[in-house]
């Protein structure tokens, strides 16, 4: 079965490039989409338990990506966060990882490791 994903991401661009890669490279299936907090609060509100991992932009146009990680605290045991941001620098991994977030990869180099956790989740 394959791991579904929210997709919290601003840029329509980059999420027009990301979704099928996820789904034909991680055997992902993304299932709700967000580009302010706003919505993705509200996204998270209707479906609490119908994602298993969220994939979040850090800086949103309207919002912030580290508020979405923080609602996201009250998951269940086997859902997961990561931060997906061209901003992982150490500061930001530290401070993602204190809002909560299982992850962070820098979408200009870790697309490969963000695949990989994806497919672990999938197991073998």
């Amino acid at each position: 079965m394959p791991v579904t994903v929210f997709l919290v991401e601003d840029n329509k661009v980059i999420r027009d490039n990301l979704i099928p890669t996820l789904e034909s490279l991680a055997a992902a299936r993304v299932e709700g989409i967000a580009e302010t907090e706003e919505d993705a609060m509200a996204w998270l509100d209707s479906h609490d338990r119908h994602w298993d991992v969220a994939v979040v932009d850090l800086f949103l146009r309207e919002g912030s990506g580290l508020n979405v990680v923080d609602r996201c605290r009250a998951r269940a045991p086997n859902q997961r966060v990561v931060i997906f941001s061209n901003y992982a620098t150490e500061e930001i991994r530290r401070k993602a990882l204190q809002y909560g977030a299982d992850a962070v990869f820098d979408k200009s180099t870790e697309i490969d490791s963000l695949l990989d956790f994806l497919t672990q989740l999938n197991g073998p």
